[in-house]
């Protein structure tokens, strides 16, 4: 069994675009996968443990993993992840692999996925509210996939986080930057809203501020309640992760993304309809981002025993996509 570092998999440079198709082939074959309930583990003082194993399918056989997440409060960064890799035909275990990467770059990718589903034809205006890793990731993956469109992306200020995200996406072309100072004023307006804060005590947002045909896409799910309530149609990635939220029996409408993109279930039929995307994050696009890394690695046998041979380190401070 191999050791695959933070450092390793983050000096790939896997594109953006890949990732995009990675999260593309596991909505597609949900169905496939064998994704039990994942577990959690509360523990005093804020500490967690989130247990999540599933069983994919791709074409070097089925592939099986378990994903690991902790938050101890106290260190730095103070959530970690790690991914156990194995051959599920076989029972052989692969790899044991950090997975700060994958989850910063997966959960971007699914919720640029939303976007180019279940947004309005020809959509141009982007709210964004919470500038860290992982909205940073949903417009690394959006932009790629969207090279050739024109996007006007509104920054909710906070602290100095809207100028270093505009510094870090200078060299897009396609993509031109406001900073606003409230939310009403970088929701109202908007064609899609993608919010990627961790936390919100209330909702944050007065129904009037969203206008017909918007997607909301609230990352931690967090803020947005009164959506449920008067929004055309709700989506999730999983029925389980939202089933038990208090207006679950009050959705209009609601279906699983992978419904969607087999079709089975009704997406956007008309530029009105207004649309939340609640995606909670499932492990099989974990496992699949592992084993797409893994195999990439073993078919280079000398990269592959140079890049993984080292200490199994997760990153020590803050790191930037």
């Amino acid at each position: 069994m191999k050791i695959i570092g933070f450092e390793a998999i983050k000096n790939m440079n896997i594109s953006p675009a890949r990732c995009y198709e990675w999260v593309l082939e596991m909505i597609e074959a949900k169905d496939k996968a064998m994704l039990p309930p994942k577990t959690h583990l509360n523990m005093p003082g804020n500490i967690f443990c989130n247990v999540m194993p599933s069983i994919i399918e791709n074409a070097e056989g089925k592939i099986g993993g378990i994903k690991v997440v902790t938050r101890y409060p106290e260190r730095k960064p103070s959530l970690d992840s790690e991914i156990l890799l194995f051959d599920a035909d076989s029972g052989n275990f692969l790899a044991l692999m950090d997975g700060n990467w994958i989850t910063a770059m997966r959960t971007g990718a699914v919720a640029a996925h939303s976007v180019m589903t279940l947004a309005k034809k020809d959509f141009k205006t982007i709210g964004m509210i919470g500038l860290g890793n992982v909205a940073r990731s949903s417009l690394l993956v959006l932009a790629s996939v969207c090279k050739d469109k024109k996007l006007t992306v509104k920054l909710l200020k906070y602290k100095d986080q809207a100028e270093l995200f505009i510094e870090r996406f200078k060299d897009f072309h396609n993509l031109e930057f406001v900073i606003t100072d409230s939310v009403k004023d970088c929701i109202k307006g908007s064609d899609v809203v993608i919010s990627c804060a961790t936390y919100f005590e209330d909702d944050i947002a007065l129904d009037e501020w969203f206008d017909e045909g918007v997607l909301v896409v609230p990352v931690h799910t967090r803020g947005f309640t009164n959506c449920d309530l008067f929004f055309d149609k709700v989506y999730a990635d999983d029925t389980g992760h939202v089933d038990h939220f208090k207006n679950f029996s009050k959705f209009r409408y609601f279906a699983e993304m992978s419904d969607v993109v087999n079709g089975r279930a009704k997406g956007r039929e008309n530029d009105r309809e207004r649309i939340l995307a609640y995606n909670i994050g499932v492990s099989i696009h974990d496992v699949n981002y592992a084993a797409h890394i893994y195999q990439e690695l073993i078919a280079d046998r000398d990269s592959f025993d140079k890049l993984v041979d080292a200490d199994m380190q997760a990153p020590t401070e803050k790191f930037w996509l």
